[in-house]
């Protein structure tokens, strides 16, 4: 029964002290595998139990040997990597060759935390996670809405910016300049010379014909042009020769 107590009080005093550390800068130069125990036993320290058989034995200056011939709650050294990780037990002494761990600290760069045990961490990992499920299904059910006419929606709080939000008025278009048109068509005409389109609509309602389908008008040869431009010469030449030479007029004496 007292062993059950103690171990119930034991587990009390470790979830407070899973949250905290402590060091003394000054053991920090000296701090070994031989020199680690002692400082773990500084009063100050609030991981160190001061009714331990680790202080009777300081106490009557014997060696930690006589540990083993104790029953009761003693500190040992589990692990050491010096200088910088050391690894320290509390644990409950039953006989020479029994001992039932209660909790594990470990010391780096020469600050004591308590190492938390499996139990807690789960725990601590589990109710985090619930913790947020719980919060993401209570934000959910904020934003559910019921009616008997129209049955379930969600309605969300941006929505309401939104609609409290005024339509903006448009700003009026600037017209283009003549830089800009004349840009706009050159672009235009390379692109239609690059790539010419494939059906043609002669007059508007009218259904696209294909450019291979449209007739092209029989270009004039340019002789033929030249001869007419000169019997077009020709004939206003001879109209101004069929005129008569001009009237003389008679001089006044």
């Amino acid at each position: 029964g007292s062993l059950c107590s103690f171990a119930m009080a034991a587990v009390d005093i470790r979830d407070n002290l899973l949250g905290i550390s402590w060091v003394d800068s000054s053991w920090i130069p000296i701090l070994n595998s031989s020199t680690v125990l002692d400082y773990f036993s500084e009063r100050s320290n609030p991981f160190y139990d001061r009714t331990c058989n680790n202080e009777v034995v300081k106490m009557q200056r014997l060696t930690l040997d006589h540990l083993n011939q104790m029953v009761g709650v003693e500190y040992i050294l589990l692990h050491a990597q010096d200088p910088i990780l050391f690894i320290i037990r509390k644990q409950q002494r039953q006989s020479p060759t029994q001992a039932v761990p209660l909790a594990d600290y470990y010391i780096i760069a020469g600050v004591i935390y308590q190492a938390p045990d499996l139990g807690s961490v789960i725990n601590s990992r589990v109710l985090t996670a619930v913790h947020g499920i719980q919060s993401a299904f209570d934000e959910a059910m904020s934003y559910c809405r019921y009616h008997p006419s129209k049955g379930y929606w969600w309605h969300f709080k941006d929505q309401e910016d939104r609609d409290k939000v005024k339509p903006k008025s448009k700003k009026k278009e600037e017209a283009s300049s003549l830089f800009q048109r004349q840009r706009v068509d050159a672009l235009l005409l390379d692109l239609r010379q690059n790539f010419p389109p494939k059906f043609v609509q002669q007059k508007s309602g009218e259904k696209p014909v294909p450019v291979d389908q449209i007739k092209k008008e029989p270009e004039q040869a340019p002789e033929a042009v030249k001869q007419e431009g000169k019997e077009a010469v020709k004939n206003s030449q001879q109209s101004s020769g069929t005129k008569g030479p001009p009237e003389k007029r008679i001089r006044l004496q």
